[in-house]
């Protein structure tokens, strides 16, 4: 029995803690697919590309990785407000966004991690921090010994404050409520003054922008390699639609559950299960409650 409760206490509080590294990994998703419903399925690329950028800052000039990843999201601004306005120009303003968009950043994704191969190769990169490799044990009894990695919870703290930094402006502001109002009625905004492609373009950039801090999580965590973010981009989608759409609170409050589940599935059942988890729990929002934990139901708009 001891056993028992040694192997679930510890599958709970992992479980807990990769919750709040999904969440770091999902929240920019939100913006982009759950606000402004383009689905950008090149995000998870996008967060290894800053996983790498964090790894050669670390690798070369011996910065910690989080500060790396801080660094690096002007990058990705940038980065991001020049894909929109290329996906705008191209897609979405003739109203082909639906099927030749998401080809886009099917393209978009290959592209990224052709680039990393050709630079990095596949070998998987890991960076030096004093917080990588060290946990905190708490000993209850004399069996059961629960331990807390410090790579994880340090993932776990810097995605609670990120989510919540991001839910104060989207909440708070003025374009905070303007990028909400572009999701449900675009020729409202317009009359009330406000370009609606400048409030998307800012938007979809703040979520790519996310990709700096998420990347520089993702190489805290494990170690990376070029095609590592096809391994997430289950996770990533069913946290968005588990925590309906646009809800950034419900993104963290979806990432902790699966979170959970796959940590209790991989504890009891095996690692190889861990996976199926997230696509098992997507299939299974979709079906019987599509609008998510958070999601509104068409009779509420």
């Amino acid at each position: 029995m001891a056993v028992f409760i040694d192997l679930l206490l510890n599958a709970l509080v992992i479980g807990i803690l990769l919750g709040g590294f999904y969440a770091a990994l999902a929240i920019g998703l939100s913006i982009t697919f759950g606000l402004l419903d383009v689905v950008n399925i090149a995000h998870p690329t996008m967060l290894v590309l800053g996983a790498f950028i964090a790894f050669l800052l670390n690798s070369t000039l011996g910065i910690d990785p989080i500060l790396a990843g801080v660094l690096s999201t002007p990058f990705f601004f940038i980065l991001g407000w020049l894909i929109y306005q290329v996906y705008y120009n191209v897609f979405e303003k003739s109203g082909a966004e639906s099927l030749r968009g998401l080809a886009f950043f099917f393209g978009l994704l290959f592209i990224i991690e052709v680039g990393l191969v050709i630079q990095f190769g596949v070998d998987h990169r890991l960076v030096e921090a004093p917080y990588i490799g060290e946990s905190w044990n708490i000993i209850i009894g004399q069996e059961i010994d629960v331990a807390i990695p410090f790579r994880l919870l340090v993932a776990f703290v810097v995605a609670a404050i990120a989510t919540l930094a991001i839910r104060a402006y989207l909440t708070r502001t003025f374009f905070g409520r303007a990028v909400r109002a572009v999701a449900q009625d675009m020729m409202a905004l317009r009359l009330m003054g406000v370009d609606p492609i400048r409030v998307k373009r800012i938007a979809f950039a703040l979520g790519v922008a996310t990709a700096g801090v998420g990347g520089a999580l993702m190489i805290i965590v494990l170690p990376i390699e070029p095609s590592l973010g096809r391994l997430y981009l289950g996770n990533v989608f069913a946290i968005v639609v588990l925590g309906g759409l646009g809800s950034i609170s419900g993104t963290l409050l979806a990432a902790v559950i699966i979170g959970v589940a796959e940590s209790i599935v991989a504890t009891f059942f095996g690692p190889s299960w861990g996976p199926a988890v997230s696509f098992g729990i997507l299939l299974a929002v979709l079906a019987f409650r599509p609008e998510g934990l958070f999601g509104k139901t068409a009779g509420a708009h």
